[in-house]
């Protein structure tokens, strides 16, 4: 996976991770009106079965989210608590005219809604494809191949201002990291394996993400952490993004 930033000096997107108390009733059903300190995740899905079973999981999976589910994107909008939506996760299959493309429909609504964050989520992993997505103005993309906890990752991600792309995606469009920047990770001391992760640490990724991107336990994320600070004499993870972005710009 990567993670595009949308600011221009690469500074990190960081994500708060403190959880608002709410009543256990709230956990496991959809809300018909949002409750005030929740994230509101409105899913978009043309699929009965596929919009009840998302919006129960990712209740159920998450105390910090609440969820309304809709058929399409016109139902969404006619919704009167569209307003109190954070990000919509939006399935590619859920347009609301006959014979728009998810494209058209994708970029008509982040025209009429650039507040709030679209993720898209579909079975292919065409990397062709997912460029036009987000091309289109997603913030995400999210093949159904991955599990529940990478969903609500990439939902954070978004919400804190990143852009979610898979992994299989870069893998199959063939990119690799530049030799500038593998020169960079190694006057800093930083093996292979370290490198990748300080640089997802510096796009503000969260451990559960960088572990997926990796085929890494999140245990195993957390020690090259530790060694990562160690080695950059950092304390924590925003000045690991400082002073890895500071050695890149002055390698440039």
């Amino acid at each position: 996976m990567h993670f595009i930033s949308n600011q221009a000096d690469a500074r990190p997107a960081i994500i708060g991770t403190a959880e608002a108390e709410i009543d256990h009733s709230t956990r496991d059903r959809t809300v018909d009106h949002p409750v005030p300190g929740l994230r509101m995740v409105a899913i978009i899905d043309r699929r009965a079965l596929g919009r009840e079973a998302l919006t129960q999981a990712l209740v159920g999976a998450d105390a910090r989210f609440q969820s309304q589910a809709f058929a399409d994107i016109g139902e969404w909008g006619r919704s009167p608590d569209r307003h109190e939506t954070s990000v919509i996760l939006l399935e590619c299959g859920a347009v609301s005219h006959d014979g728009a493309s998810p494209e058209d429909e994708l970029r008509a609504l982040v025209g009429a809604h650039p507040d709030i964050p679209v993720v898209m989520m579909g079975e292919s992993e065409d990397p062709r494809y997912i460029a036009e997505i987000l091309a289109q103005g997603a913030r995400g993309y999210i093949p159904t191949s991955v599990s529940l906890s990478v969903v609500i990752g990439a939902l954070c991600l978004a919400m804190a201002g990143g852009t979610f792309v898979p992994a299989t995606a870069l893998r199959n469009s063939g990119h690799e990291r530049p030799e500038r920047d593998q020169t960079v990770h190694s006057l800093l001391g930083l093996s292979e394996r370290q490198a990748a992760v300080a640089d997802a640490v510096a796009q503000g990724k969260p451990n559960k993400i960088i572990a997926y991107e990796l085929n890494l336990c999140e245990s195993t994320v957390k020690v090259h952490i530790r060694t990562i600070m160690k080695k950059l004499q950092a304390r924590n993870r925003t000045e690991i993004a400082f002073k890895l972005h500071a050695a890149k710009t002055r390698a440039a």
